[in-house]
């Protein structure tokens, strides 16, 4: 059975059809038709610099400016390696205008991957932030593609007087590196670009991301410029982002859902975005109040973190109108987005999505009418999703387990210079996910982990998702992660891995925990040993990362 987008359990106010603000262009070119029919208006307010279309259509062109004389052109790879700033979005668009390829690096990279990842995508030249430069300085010399480097220091996007509390690392003392271009400079002294490169949306490859599954080096995503286009045009007339919406974004830029999110969305629609560096609740907080936010994308722990900060019940989040949420770690329940609502006075929160960095994320949305608690939507404009037999390879009934495969207008184009791995997760236009789901019988997508991560105890599927689901609503638990180890009897038994929540340490056992779980699951599923542990594993995203659970391989890349 193949679902697709039919009115069944499409919201009334949403149109079936997909229709672009301002039609079929690269979404540089959004940007530049923003500055036109707004200029005055603030584009990206960070820390209380506010950067209006006009100043960030100049400074994306002063930017392309550099790159064009550096000999950056078509299909040319640049990587960003910084974390949330102006000068990430502003290099972003720079770097697309020529038609160049964006490759994202995630700040917490160290030297070694990042030696691998820019010998594997042949990046041309990076934008650098000044406190991560020792990391990359030693990468580099390794790097025969490699033409030039350019640094920046995030203060000098900061007003002189920031409205809301400054991370650390934006008050670290800039200082110039001799052997790289800085930043600043560029834009002040850079004409404006001039020139016109015509992209093809469908072929042309716009961003690069590398995504690294559950096992093997990473692999380099090509993704065509279609793609960001379609899936920010479908997230925002999905979720009714409109002009006048403020939203706020904090999850980080180099990550698929916060690209959408932070780069793309408020350029897609128009609308004025609060950027914060990274997280903290107390800036979050302000932020929301200050200016008024009215559209946030979070994942459920920093709700959580609001929720818990003491005297936030005397805050003022009304403002709020919608908060899509991703269940990284804790899940998204019915219980977490009421206390929500009667925080925020109304704001309605919900499952984000279902996506991944091979289809450029947002592949569901959840229709605001009809919320299905522990689903991740329906699927998005022009997409089909089909749930497959792990054994069979055919399509099962709904409410029937298997692999989740999708196709839609925002699907990569393969792995850089891996046609094995292409062939296997890409057949005919399908992407094989290796994600485990569901489809129900109004075509609403469950998760229920990774087909790698599953668990089979004395011949059972036991998913890791499931498991963590029941263990939660245990009262001391914050948050919980399962995965499988070796049993002599039955193959592999389940191991919980528990944080507490405060105030619960020392007043609860494993043995009792384990007890409880036995009254609760199934026998075959409920664990057979748990572990206390201060924080689980995650990327900068907040995707738990169970197989450092397991056996720790090395960094996340």
């Amino acid at each position: 059975m193949v679902i697709l987008s039919r009115s069944l359990y499409w919201p009334q106010d949403v149109s079936q059809k997909l229709e672009y603000r301002l039609g079929e262009k690269p979404l540089h070119e959004y940007l530049k038709a923003n500055a036109v029919a707004y200029p005055n208006k603030v584009a990206y307010s960070f820390y209380g610099n506010e950067l209006t279309w006009s100043q960030m259509d100049e400074y994306v062109d002063r930017f392309a400016s550099f790159l064009a004389e550096e000999g950056v052109s078509k299909g040319d790879c640049v990587a960003l390696f910084l974390q949330n700033c102006p000068q990430y979005i502003i290099a972003h668009y720079g770097i697309q205008r020529l038609g160049g390829t964006v490759v994202p690096l995630n700040p917490m990279y160290k030297q070694a991957e990042l030696e691998y990842l820019l010998n594997e995508a042949k990046v041309k030249g990076i934008l650098s932030g000044q406190e991560l430069y020792g990391q990359l300085q030693g990468a580099c010399q390794n790097i025969s593609s490699l033409e030039f480097i350019v640094t920046t220091n995030y203060a000098d996007f900061l007003p002189e007087h920031p409205s809301l509390s400054v991370p650390e690392e934006l008050k670290i003392e800039k200082k110039r590196i001799a052997e790289t271009k800085d930043f600043a400079s560029i834009l002040k002294e850079k004409q404006p670009y001039k020139g016109h490169v015509e992209i093809d949306l469908d072929n042309d490859i716009g961003l690069m991301v590398f995504t690294s599954g559950t096992t093997g080096r990473p692999k380099a995503a090509m993704l065509p410029f279609k793609s960001a286009l379609f899936k920010t045009a479908a997230t925002v007339h999905a979720n009714n982002v409109q002009p006048e919406d403020i939203s706020l974004a904090v999850a980080p830029l180099c990550h698929i859902a916060g690209m959408v999110m932070g780069v793309n969305t408020p350029v897609y629609s128009g609308c004025t975005s609060v950027l914060l560096t990274r997280f903290d609740p107390a800036a979050a907080i302000d932020a929301i109040e200050k200016y008024e936010v009215t559209v946030w994308y979070s994942v459920a722990p920093m709700n959580v973190a609001l929720l818990h900060t003491p005297g936030i019940e005397k805050r003022n989040l009304c403002s709020l109108r919608v908060n899509m949420a991703t269940s990284f770690g804790i899940p998204v329940t019915q219980q977490l987005a009421e206390q929500w609502k009667k925080l925020t006075n109304g704001c309605l929160m919900y499952e984000a999505a279902y996506g991944l960095s091979e289809t450029h994320t947002c592949d569901t949305f959840m229709p605001a009418d009809r919320i299905k608690w522990g689903s991740c939507g329906i699927p998005t404009f022009e997409t089909e999703v089909k749930i497959i037999d792990f054994e069979t390879g055919e399509q099962v009934p709904a409410g029937e387990k298997g692999e989740i495969a999708l196709k839609n207008p925002g699907v990569f184009k393969g792995y850089l210079n891996r046609p094995d791995a292409t062939a296997e997760t890409l057949r005919n236009g399908w992407v094989y996910t290796g994600d485990i789901g569901s489809l129900d019988e109004d075509g609403y997508l469950y998760f229920h982990g990774r087909l790698k991560e599953m668990i089979k105890c004395s011949g059972y599927s036991v998913f890791p998702e499931d498991v963590e689901a029941l263990m939660n609503e245990h009262p001391a638990i914050l948050q919980s992660a399962a995965i499988g180890v070796p049993d002599p009897v039955r193959g592999e038994s389940v191991k919980m891995f528990v944080v507490l929540k405060p105030g619960h340490q020392g007043k609860v056992s494993e043995e009792e925990m384990i007890e409880w779980a036995k009254e609760k699951m199934a026998a075959y599923k409920y664990p057979r040993s748990i572990e206390f542990i201060d924080q689980l594993p995650a990327t900068s995203s907040g995707k738990v990362l169970r197989r450092l659970l397991k056996e720790p391989q090395g960094e996340e890349v």
